[in-house]
């Protein structure tokens, strides 16, 4: 079930709202109605697959009590390495193992069983959510709780199947004693509206024009050359679409969590607003840059080494690792070492240091960050490479596009507005409006922003009604 979908704009989201304020009176039925709403809502695209969520919820909450019991270290460190290891098997099945047999196929050239597993949707965030509690436990920052708590954890479903990713001790106090009223939940009705905006205005619009022109790459220069302008146009298109895409996911879970109480911590920072990779990553799918620091960079010694070979070695085994995590394909793979040499040579070079106008570090980010969205984006590295020849004219393809110009004729007004809410602009003019003086200004927008919203929502849902929808990126991960 998809957030921008009118079944749960109109159906899903209004009953569940009603349901759990109508349990006002308890808070142990408010959490046992989000449980069942978030497997139903799991449930309703992935009627099979709730029973492997359901088989994690149950698994890692028995380990959970094993390894926060279990006195002897020795053995205590051996079920945690059993949980991780059950865990890791379940999502290398589901989500690995035809690439590696693929892989095996093909460099041994022997005959392998052909296996077609369908995704689990959401099964990376949920996985690492649950990894997370377990090894908090093994820690000591984190008690062991029972399966209703971890279950509502892992599955609660404004952040079930795209995250932000949530680390349990964080919400450990929220379960039992969270706070609603009508100003969190304005707040977090207006803060969904705008990711649905985001979604269906922005993202899908940039996504139609970015898969055409990836598709156009894809078939061949002889079939349809796409010039240097209309590649770049692509590019950008598809690093304007995962913003919208992912970010709007994040503002609607963060949203949704504050309408039932619940204070999620932010996924976004304006990353292209960046002036360094590093402060890019430090901006971008932020709780995933933390989940890794918090349980594999850190673990492994960080920067915090004396030997720099093994800080180094550390950075390669996070990025492959965070490559590896996106998806089954050297696309994936190659994208995530890729940031590993950049943000590498950043460390080495003092690039962000040595560069001293601001302008020109921010143009060096953006194109990098840019250049591996396209790999990102790409079938297979062949047709990154072509893209990359296109966009740099060596493709006997020509650098002036028509086709181009004519995209952002029909679609000038999302591209200026998708360039200016990917900058910190709103944030800046509502810290002015807020700080000023004179508080005139501040009622007046306190007025004008929810009917702002609802007009947002109103074209929003228009756009839904007519199918022009696509799902969130992320939903494959």
């Amino acid at each position: 079930m998809l957030f921008s979908s009118i079944v749960f704009l109109f159906y899903f989201f209004p009953a569940v709202f009603l349901l759990y304020y109508l349990f006002s009176f308890s808070r142990l039925l408010q959490n046992l109605l989000l449980l069942v709403a978030s497997l139903f809502f799991y449930a309703w695209g992935e009627p099979v697959y709730v029973l492997i969520m359901l088989s994690s919820i149950i698994f890692n909450s028995v380990f959970g009590y094993i390894v926060a019991f279990t006195r002897n270290k020795s053995l205590k460190k051996a079920f945690l390495v059993l949980d991780i290891a059950v865990n890791l098997l379940v999502l290398f099945v589901f989500k690995y193992l035809a690439f590696v047999l693929d892989i095996i196929g093909s460099a041994g050239k022997i005959d392998v069983p052909e296996v077609n597993i369908t995704l689990p949707v959401g099964i990376s965030f949920f996985t690492f959510q649950a990894l997370s509690y377990v090894v908090d436990v093994y820690r000591g920052t984190t008690k062991p709780e029972n399966p209703f708590y971890v279950g509502l954890y892992i599955s609660f479903f404004p952040q079930l199947i795209a995250g932000p990713i949530i680390q349990y001790n964080t919400v450990a106090d929220q379960i039992r004693n969270r706070r609603s009223d009508l100003n969190k939940i304005a707040l977090g009705v207006c803060r969904f509206t705008a990711g649905l905006g985001k979604k269906v205005l922005l993202s899908n619009t940039f996504a139609a024009v970015a898969d055409n022109i990836f598709g156009w790459s894809a078939i061949g220069t002889d079939n349809y050359p796409v010039p240097a302008l209309l590649a770049w146009l692509g590019s950008i298109s598809y690093s304007l679409q995962i913003y919208y895409d992912f970010s709007a996911y994040s503002d609607m879970a963060i949203g949704l969590g504050l309408i039932f109480g619940f204070k999620f911590g932010e996924n976004f920072n304006y990353p292209y607003a960046a002036d360094s990779v590093s402060e890019f990553w430090k901006r971008w799918h932020i709780s995933l840059t933390d989940w890794f620091h918090d349980y594999v960079y850190f673990p492994l010694g960080g920067s915090r080494v004396k030997n720099k070979d093994f800080m180094v070695r550390n950075m390669f085994i996070v990025w492959l690792l965070t490559g590896i995590w996106h998806g089954a394909n050297w696309t994936f793979i190659f994208w995530g070492l890729m940031y590993f040499v950049v943000l590498l040579a950043e460390r080495f070079f003092d690039i962000p240091i040595k560069l001293k106008n601001r302008f020109v570090k921010h143009l060096y980010t953006l194109l990098i960050v840019n250049a591996l969205w396209v790999v990102f984006r790409a079938d297979d590295l062949y047709q990154s490479g072509i893209m990359f020849l296109n966009m740099i004219a060596l493709n006997r393809n020509g650098i002036f596009s028509s086709t181009a110009l004519m995209l952002l004729r029909e679609n000038w007004f999302f591209y200026l507005l998708g360039i200016i809410f990917s900058l910190p602009v709103v944030r800046d003019f509502n810290e002015r409006i807020y700080k000023a003086p004179e508080r005139g200004a501040a009622r007046v927008w306190s007025f004008l922003y929810p009917l702002l919203m609802t007009l947002v929502f109103i074209i929003s849902v228009s756009y839904l009604a007519s199918g022009t929808y696509n799902p969130f990126i992320y939903f494959n991960f």
